[in-house]
């Protein structure tokens, strides 16, 4: 049955096969989709990762709802945050 969320299903399920979240996969369809969003653009103004703090990191991944982060090191959260 198709989802009516999905403006492009077949990139969906492609990005599903690669290992993407649900959620990133369907962003990511989705905005290509978009003639008027560029998803392989830089995004905004905020500094790279490597700028933040540790407690920034760990606010946005508690934002975002990453599990086991209060274990994490600052380079286990950049790539948490990066990966979901």
């Amino acid at each position: 049955m198709p989802n009516p969320s999905l403006k492009n299903e077949k990139l969906y399920e492609d990005l599903r096969d690669e290992g993407m979240s649900k959620e990133k996969a369907a962003r990511i369809s989705n905005a290509k989709a978009n003639d008027s969003q560029h998803p392989s653009k830089k995004g905004g103004k905020q500094p790279p990762y490597e700028e933040w703090t540790k407690d920034d990191l760990y606010e946005r991944a508690q934002e975002i709802g990453i599990e086991g982060r209060s274990d994490m090191t600052k380079d286990e959260l950049i790539e948490a945050l990066r990966n979901h």
